[in-house]
């Protein structure tokens, strides 16, 4: 099998799982400024192929959202894919290294915190998903 056409499919499959969970995809540095910009607070899930992105950070992400409170938008930039995009979204960051996958929480496009790698990897998606609500515990309005 060509690898170029097996890690299209990944990303392809990697795309597709964060959208269907309801996430905003951004590709272009101008939709990351419009999304981040927004008022309210909004969850960026900066996606990766690695394993712990499919098999921890992207179930969290599509099932913490599932709760009694949750961020005003969920959205999403592609690290290693959207470069552009990924680097503009790191601007917005400021005090956090460049780490993927991780989730950023944003209100009124300033950071607020940050799940880095090192809080996914190692971890399941259910602590994950308990940590991102916790985010949301603390800085989101009830549903």
């Amino acid at each position: 099998m060509d690898f170029n056409l097996f890690m299209n499919d990944v990303v392809d499959v990697a795309r597709q799982d964060i959208r269907e969970a309801g996430y905003e995809e951004l590709k272009t540095v101008e939709e990351v400024d419009a999304a981040l910009n927004r008022k309210g607070t909004t969850l960026v899930m900066i996606n990766s192929v690695c394993g712990c992105a499919g098999g921890v950070a992207r179930p969290a992400a599509a099932n913490a959202i599932h709760y009694d409170k949750r961020p005003d938008h969920l959205v999403t930039v592609f690290a290693g894919q959207d470069k552009d995009a990924t680097e503009r979204a790191r601007e917005y960051f400021e005090g956090f290294p460049p780490s993927s996958p991780s989730f950023a929480f944003l209100k009124d496009g300033k950071i607020v915190t940050m799940l880095e790698r090192h809080d996914i990897e190692g971890f399941n998606a259910m602590d994950v998903m308990t940590k991102l609500q916790q985010i949301f515990d603390n800085h989101c309005e009830e549903v």
